[in-house]
């Protein structure tokens, strides 16, 4: 009973931590099945499994405030189906050995890409136009076989993606993501289903990691619009690094002074991303607070604009008529 409320509990963070920047449900929950010592593919089964409840109450908070493109939606969610099926279908047929290193690899990746993302600033503006079926439907393809080979993976591939392009609001591009999310997890749990049958998928373990995520839900699609996504993503990428940094360095052998010198170095790496991150979010917000005043003054100015317009004629009708032949510029 213990070992479910933790469960639930992690559940219940990491959907929080997903429906807040659209992506780690996944990575925080098979990081922890891992460590515990699940087999890579009933972890990610399993998981697959709890986020068809997960993202199915995401999608419906996220419709509700608002956060949803439903034109993205459709043009990511099958792709990514596809790709997700294929994927659950690859890691069901790999032996539990090489399969450990191989998730905790593509976790680790995952991971690292969170912490140099999120130490950056954040591109938030957009450019207009509207994204191309051509770019959605390879990005979906790709998410989706890392999502089910890597037991996560849907968010950290298409959310950036998706902010890097600008042309959807940031809350939008999370909502999207997630919503199509519930049919990426309903394909890969059909994949694992085919390839391990029903003792693949950790029932109780699905269980608890829905009811965490499930009370989550709802408050993750209002927290996105107020959480600063700059530091929970760095803070989220560094756990995930060292975690899986733990069964890549057992896979490697690696002992005596190197194993604590390269905890330690991935433990630095991840301060100095904090640093970074706390920096760019500073800078944004400098940012935004100027680019607020200027449009404050730039509004000031217009309201006073009819009265200088009355002075600028007055002035230009008092020219003397050698000097307005003579083409010399008049005040404007």
């Amino acid at each position: 009973m213990r070992k479910l409320l933790v469960l639930a509990l992690v559940g219940l963070v990491a959907q929080l931590i997903d429906g807040s920047l659209g992506m780690a449900y996944g990575l925080t929950s098979s990081t922890l099945l891992l460590v515990a010592g699940v087999a890579p593919a009933a972890a990610s089964a399993s998981v697959h499994l709890a986020e068809i409840g997960t993202t199915l109450a995401a999608g419906v908070a996220h419709w509700r405030f608002g956060n949803v493109d439903w034109r993205v939606v459709t043009r990511i969610a099958l792709p990514g189906a596809i790709g997700a099926f294929a994927g659950a279908t690859v890691l069901s047929s790999i032996s539990t050995e090489a399969a450990a290193p191989w998730m905790a690899g593509i976790l680790f990746t995952l991971g690292a890409y969170l912490l140099v993302r999120f130490a950056r600033p954040l591109r938030t503006d957009r450019v207009g136009g509207r994204l191309r079926g051509r770019f959605l439907g390879p990005l979906g393809l790709v998410a989706g076989f890392v999502d089910a080979t890597g037991g996560g993976g849907w968010g950290p591939v298409a959310t950036p993606a998706l902010l890097v392009s600008g042309r959807m609001e940031p809350r939008k591009v999370i909502g999207s993501v997630d919503t199509a999310e519930f049919v990426v997890a309903g394909a890969a749990s059909v994949g694992f289903l085919i390839g391990l049958g029903t003792e693949g998928f950790l029932l109780p373990t699905v269980a608890a990691l829905l009811i965490g995520g499930l009370i989550a839900a709802p408050l993750a699609a209002w927290l996105v619009r107020i959480v600063p996504a700059q530091l929970l993503g760095a803070a989220v990428g560094g756990v995930i690094v060292l975690t899986n940094a733990r069964t890549l360095i057992r896979s490697a052998e690696l002992d005596g002074p190197t194993r604590p010198a390269l905890y330690a170095l991935l433990a630095a790496g991840w301060l100095a991303a904090l640093v970074l991150a706390v920096r760019a979010l500073r800078r944004t917000r400098r940012a935004r607070a100027e680019a607020v005043s200027a449009s404050a003054a730039a509004t000031t100015t217009a309201a006073g604009a009819p009265a200088a317009a009355a002075l600028t004629a007055s002035a230009a009708s008092e020219v003397p008529a050698d000097l307005a032949a003579t083409g010399t510029p008049a005040r404007r």
